[in-house]
């Protein structure tokens, strides 16, 4: 199959990096970009910032090797999967909460989770702000999360298995074609964070999209009325849920794409569209990371956006309104 646009982004490899689709040769793009900064507010000149908001928008995943989040004395413990009730896969705190949530231990305890967490949330915001202010005003803080569990033979149904290359769409979320953009940090001493990542978006949606159907009459306004969703959903909620799944499903096509695998040494920091770029978390045990939606008017270049490329292919528009 011929690489899409999206495929351009094809610079050398990095060392770290390996391919990995079975019994194929290497894959002809490498997502992952490298960067020497190691301040959370870098000071970029106008063009850098501009070179990088081009390529995360295109797909690229930014990868900052030494972009350390530091740990206040005492918050070391907070590695620990016991932390954790065992209910939710993450611990984690909502925009405007004062609390965690998904989390066990005592009264102070639960308030230094806290701390941490917020940190956490605040030192991203200010990284995504210094490299693309433009965003700033269509930009919503979402959920933080500390992840202290492994990944790794974790038991959970495929299409909750992260492990599998997909890409983030929500059931009961309907996004409405905001997108999903987030900040990684590995935050274990000790293990890297392994990751599959993908086909370009435009190569993946060639290979689904056509499995894929749309919503019959009426079903969105069922589906809020009976509380299945939080809003009611659009048609791109509901090819994005299907092309989610239908990658999970297929194993052969876990096994064969073209694919790279990366490890995410600790104390580094990755940013990248979640709902664009085809990721697997492999192995890895503690990570934090924070979501923010942002609105499609702050995206500069459309073409390579999902909506953007689900509308070309359906011939509408995915989002009304």
């Amino acid at each position: 199959m011929p690489m899409s646009l999206d495929s351009t982004l094809t610079p050398s490899t990095p060392a770290t990096a390996t391919a990995t689709a079975a019994g194929a040769a290497a894959p002809a793009f490498n997502l992952i970009r490298p960067q020497p900064y190691t301040e959370w507010a870098p000071q970029l000149d106008a063009g850098t910032k501009a070179g990088l908001r081009r390529e995360l928008e295109q797909g690229a995943v930014l990868f900052f090797p030494q972009l350390r989040f530091q740990f206040e004395p005492g918050e070391e413990r907070f590695l620990d999967s016991r932390w954790s009730d065992g209910k939710s896969k993450n611990i984690n705190l909502r925009a405007n909460d004062q609390a965690v949530r998904g989390a066990t231990g005592g009264e102070q305890d639960l308030k230094d989770l806290y701390v941490l967490i917020r940190r956490y949330a605040e030192y991203s915001e200010k990284l995504v702000l210094s490299l693309f202010p433009e965003y700033g005003p269509h930009m919503v803080r979402a959920g933080t999360s500390l992840r202290p569990s492994e990944i790794a033979g974790r038991p959970v149904s495929w299409r909750k298995d992260d492990t599998r290359l997909h890409v983030d769409a929500f059931p009961s979320n309907p996004m409405l074609g905001q997108r999903l953009l987030r900040v990684f940090h590995n935050i274990d001493p000790q293990a890297p964070r392994v990751w599959r990542v993908g086909e370009p978006f435009g190569d993946f949606a060639k290979r689904f999209v056509p499995k894929t159907k749309g919503m019959w009459p009426g079903q969105a306004r069922v589906m809020e009325m009976l509380h299945i969703t939080k809003r009611r959903r659009s048609e791109y909620d509901h090819r994005m849920l299907q092309l989610h799944d239908l990658a999970k499903a297929d194993l052969e096509y876990q096994a064969n794409v073209p694919q790279q695998e990366f490890q995410f040494p600790p104390g580094s920091t990755w940013i990248v569209f979640s709902d664009q770029v085809l990721h697997a978390a492999m192995r890895g045990r503690a990570m934090m990371e924070q979501t923010y939606y942002l609105s499609p008017k702050a995206i500069s270049d459309h073409t390579h956006s999902p909506e953007a490329v689900l509308a070309r292919m359906l011939g509408r528009p995915m989002v009304v309104g």
